[in-house]
């Protein structure tokens, strides 16, 4: 019997311990790197000093392929374009009107997410990107700046003989993104570009805001599989202690003493009757007793013939009602009362106002017995 025992507890400890390295594969994507397909629209405006701002914008549009190196860094080819607007005023009238054109950015831009450069983890649902990035500007189809400044009125537009102006073009801005799942996220960007050098294009003041919103489509995420540790459980059972308090009754033979107190010139029972109840109770449990009631009054109220009466009737009417509640009447061997002849209470008048029973006999005591037991429990708990 001892030998199966043993082979069982083997057999379960090899069981418990192959299913503690139990593994499962489970497959799984990088946040990075990945590649990226961005199709935004939105508006533009080039500033211009001569013409209102907000009278400058138009619609814009934009296509960019990306990389991400890694969940912080990538970077992206960005085309923007295509329409846009300046405006001039009349060397004479001062009138201000505007003119059409067409450009077209390329910009070569770094993205850096600053969610995943200062956070804990490599993924967020949202995203906000750093953009910076330098490019070129190409402007053209300015006949309608060219009219301007040959048929009146005459606007003096600078450089407005040219057909087409080239200018490299820097630009930073930020774009916040909103990831609906691994392959697609929305995405609002704002970007303000800079061209200098080269030619200067129509406007006098070639600054230019794009505001964008669009779709990213990510693909390319690196596949990994991923070893899972399953979680085994087992059952133990848990001892637990504790402390059972019991009370047991227990007979002793000695000296009874218990006492009810009155209230000022009382000597009915009615104010004491809880009191009494708890003195009757402890007396109908005592055996081969023998008690003496004495009664007294407080000295310093009333006058000694007054304080003897209430010291009587207090006797007396203890007597009946402890009777009446069911203590043997032969137990009780004397009634005795006293006036103010004796203070048991000599610091406290008040309490003078007493009837103490007193005498002897056994009685019941309830004993505290405290026993050690205890309790199982079960609970789970993971296999390492």
């Amino acid at each position: 019997m001892k030998k199966f025992s043993k082979i069982a507890v083997a057999l379960l400890a090899t069981c418990v311990s192959t299913s503690a390295v139990a593994q499962v594969n489970e497959r799984s994507w990088e946040p990075a790197p990945y590649t990226f397909v961005t199709l935004q629209g939105g508006v533009q405006n080039t500033f211009n000093c001569d013409y209102p701002f907000n009278k400058t914008f138009t619609p814009t549009a934009a296509f960019s392929i990306g990389h991400f190196f890694s969940p912080v860094v990538g970077l992206r080819l960005n085309f923007n374009g295509i329409w846009s607007k300046s405006g001039a005023t009349a060397l004479l009238s001062r009138e201000k009107d505007y003119y059409d054109f067409k450009y077209l950015t390329t910009s070569a831009d770094v993205l850096v997410n600053l969610c995943t450069l200062f956070g804990k983890k490599d993924y967020y649902p949202v995203n906000l990107y750093f953009i910076g990035g330098l490019g070129y500007y190409h402007a053209w189809d300015n006949k309608q700046a060219l009219t301007m400044t040959t048929e009146a009125p005459i606007y003096d537009i600078y450089h407005a003989d040219k057909d087409k102006r080239d200018a490299f073009n820097g630009r930073a801005g930020l774009q916040l993104e909103f990831n609906l799942c691994k392959n697609l996220a929305l995405n609002l960007e704002g970007t303000y570009n800079v061209h200098a050098g080269g030619h200067q294009t129509f406007a006098p003041v070639n600054n230019q805001l794009v505001l964008l919103a669009g779709l990213n489509i990510k693909f390319g995420h690196k596949k990994v599989e991923k070893h899972v540790v399953e979680p085994v459980y087992t059952t133990v059972i848990d001892t637990i202690w504790y402390d059972e308090d019991s009370y047991t009754d227990v007979y002793k033979d000695g000296n009874i003493d218990r006492r009810v107190f009155f209230d000022l010139r009382e000597s009915d029972v009615e104010s004491t009757d809880a009191q009494l109840a708890a003195v009757a109770e402890f007396l109908k449990g005592v055996q081969d007793g023998e008690v003496t009631i004495t009664a007294y009054a407080d000295k310093g109220t009333g006058n000694p013939k007054i304080n003897m009466e209430y010291s009587k009737l207090r006797a007396q009417k203890t007597q009946e009602v402890l009777i009446s509640m069911g203590v043997n009447p032969s137990m009780i061997k004397v009634v005795d009362w006293k006036g103010d002849t004796v203070q048991p209470y000599p610091d406290d008048n008040e309490k003078n106002r007493v009837s103490i029973i007193s005498g002897h006999g056994v009685y019941k005591q309830q004993k505290k017995v405290t026993n050690r037991k205890f309790r199982t429990e079960e609970r789970k708990v993971r296999v390492q």
